[in-house]
């Protein structure tokens, strides 16, 4: 007699009692496993409150209706008239009375100490927050009357916290499912990561990280960081702004990305902040913030000749470690 057919009679065999205790069994077993699964949804809900609460919040930004022009030269000028800033709930002002303009197509650097308001005038620019006092202009116009999501297409910023997905190369690179398998690569070759893609088993396609994908590739700090750079010259927009840069790069990679900077940038505005200085002799021109306030702008050669002002200070603080 077949082997399935003896299971089956073994199973015809089961008296009532038997069959009503299996059902039983099976019962409390589904059971147990329903209520530890709820057990872990009320455990994870407190957790994702926070973010709950977070995308729940309400955009307060003022949202302006004029349409940003979208020019074929990308000459956009972005000017900062007498600009301060506090945060909410703070009493000091994390800007002073700032006033600039940047020249288009240049290359500018932001530097200065911890806590001068380099990022809070990145984050001003990238209108993430709004002028506590005085105004920012584009191209003439105060940025608060253009339509928010537009005025936002021009910039591509590269934050030191920024996160790369458990996905494939490309659609890091397009941060999109869907892409241009040419434009990608040019922009990877652009950011210096020409040579490692050559060696990934599935070139764009392949899987970064192990998260998803046992066949995954580990990349490292330095590597990161160009994937990073690669994307924010995918998006074409006018300017770009990367905050450190070549935080995770070492000396002869930070040196090689540097002197491809007019190569890679091309046409568009570039806004460097950096602690490195060695990086401003790289740009056109540099902004030293220090205590909120800009107190000094110019090239590397005009500031540091200046022996009484920060930048001088700044540069010759870094490169004793270098000379001694």
């Amino acid at each position: 007699m077949p082997p399935s057919s003896c299971s089956t009679n073994r199973q015809l065999r089961l008296t009532p009692l038997q069959r009503a205790i299996a059902s039983i069994t099976a019962l409390s077993g589904g059971v147990s496993s329903l209520l530890s699964s709820l057990g872990e949804l009320r455990n994870n809900a407190v957790f994702l409150r926070t973010t709950f609460e977070f995308l729940d919040a309400p955009n307060d930004m003022y949202q302006g209706s004029i349409t940003v022009e979208k020019r074929s030269d990308k000459k956009y000028e972005i000017e900062f008239r007498n600009v301060s800033f506090k945060y909410p709930g703070q009493d000091t002002y994390a800007l002073r009375d700032v006033s600039l303009a940047f020249r288009v197509g240049q290359r500018l650097a932001v530097v200065g100490m911890n806590g001068s308001g380099k990022t809070t005038f990145i984050k001003l620019l990238c209108r993430l927050h709004d002028p506590t006092e005085g105004e920012i202009l584009l191209n003439g116009i105060n940025i608060r009357k253009y339509d928010y999501r537009e005025y936002m297409s021009i910039f591509s910023v590269v934050f030191q916290d920024f996160k790369l997905l458990s996905f494939g190369l490309g659609q890091n690179i397009a941060a999109s499912l869907a892409y241009d398998h040419d434009k990608a690569a040019a922009c990877l070759g652009g950011a210096g990561f020409d040579g490692r893609l050559a060696e990934m088993p599935q070139g764009l396609e392949t899987t970064l990280y192990k998260d998803f994908d046992e066949q995954g590739v580990e990349i490292s700090g330095g590597e990161a960081q160009k994937i990073a750079l690669a994307r924010a010259l995918y998006k074409e927009a006018a300017f770009i702004i990367l905050d450190e840069p070549t935080a995770a790069l070492d000396p002869v990679a930070e040196f090689e990305m540097y002197s491809r900077m007019n190569e890679i940038v091309g046409d568009k505005t570039a806004v460097f902040i950096s602690h490195r200085l060695s990086s401003c002799r790289f740009c056109h021109d540099i902004a030293v913030f220090h205590e909120g306030r800009l107190i000094q702008r110019g090239g590397h050669d005009e500031l540091l000749a200046d022996e009484a002002g920060k930048y001088h200070e700044l540069w010759n603080a870094q490169a004793q470690y270098y000379t001694t």
